[in-house]
């Protein structure tokens, strides 16, 4: 049985490869085409799509009445975007640019609402007030980025304009988020067989594990932009997932009228999650680019987040 899940999982990380690049060529080709910055094309429709494991794994937990899912997934997206993918990103690619990305003042509020979720579950509870602030802060950065990059600017006549894009491109992005949602799905059902089978908590397993196998997507994309030279796409992704994160936290939380968990010091998830978009924050403005090095600075702090959140919640 152990071995049927674990070809089950070795196929679908094959699936999700595969997905990935088809999303990454017909994204590119679209923001081409229509004359829009890939950033904001990548950070509103790929942020979106690349987040729809994490929108299956919520609704599963709603209907199972079980929030420390979603909670533990969500949260634990952001270490393994910011402090696992992006650094994955500069170290295989030798540095990552960030110039004319996203400005200093942008950046540090998406980095705000990206920390929200983290800060309102320290006290183990979240109410719908603090969902309806996450949903009103993910809006204003919303707001903020679109005027940076003008996605929906009327200027942009083409987005509206059907003839601007190919029937096959759209083929390619239906079928590709089609594969990372099937892969994706295949992965969290044979991460949990094995995380029952070593008797792990099902906080613990959210947070640390789910929250790699719902984020592949991103994780795919990081080394297949690496490939395709097209570094900017998969950085815009990163923002708008996990930005896409604590919208869907708001909205599972309205949906669940509120949630709680039983697991406790929270402090130290906030703490290392903040230290770690503080360093990214500190990396990204010195030379607008996150070097190698630093690259592996990161990715250390994601190892003392595993060893925490591991050892701490078990």
């Amino acid at each position: 049985m152990y071995l049927s899940h674990l070809i089950t999982s070795l196929l679908a990380f094959v699936g999700m490869w595969i997905g990935a690049g088809l999303i990454i060529k017909a994204t590119d080709s679209f923001s081409q085409r229509l004359r829009l910055s890939s950033f904001a094309f990548s950070f509103f429709v790929l942020g979106m799509f690349t987040s729809t494991p994490e929108f299956a794994l919520g609704m599963t937990a709603l209907a199972e009445k079980n929030p420390e899912i979603f909670i533990g997934d969500l949260i634990g997206g952001i270490p393994v975007l910011f402090l696992l993918a992006i650094p994955l990103l500069a170290i295989l690619g030798n540095g990552i640019n960030l110039h004319a990305q996203l400005r200093d003042r942008n950046l540090l509020i998406a980095f705000v609402v990206m920390l929200a979720p983290t800060f309102f579950v320290m006290d183990r509870v979240i109410t719908s007030v603090e969902a309806i602030v996450m949903l009103g802060l993910y809006g204003l950065l919303f707001v903020l980025i679109e005027r940076e990059h003008g996605l929906l600017d009327t200027s942009n006549g083409a987005l509206f304009r059907i003839r601007q894009y190919s029937l096959l491109e759209i083929i390619k992005v239906v079928i590709g988020i089609g594969i990372v949602f099937v892969a994706s799905h295949l992965i969290v059902e044979d991460t949990l067989f094995f995380a029952d089978a070593f008797s792990l908590s099902a906080f613990t397993v959210s947070i640390v594990v789910l929250s790699l196998g719902t984020n592949l997507p991103e994780l795919s994309l990081a080394i297949r932009s690496v490939l395709a030279g097209k570094k900017d796409i998969a950085f815009g992704d990163y923002v708008g997932s996990a930005a896409a994160n604590t919208f869907l936290f708001g909205i599972f939380t309205l949906l669940s009228d509120g949630a709680s968990v039983t697991v406790k010091n929270f402090f130290g998830t906030f703490l290392i999650v903040s230290v770690g978009l503080a360093l990214f924050f500190f990396f990204a403005r010195s030379g607008r680019k996150v070097t190698r090095r630093e690259g592996i600075c990161l990715l250390g702090l994601y190892v003392v987040f595993i060893i925490i959140e591991g050892w701490g919640k078990i």
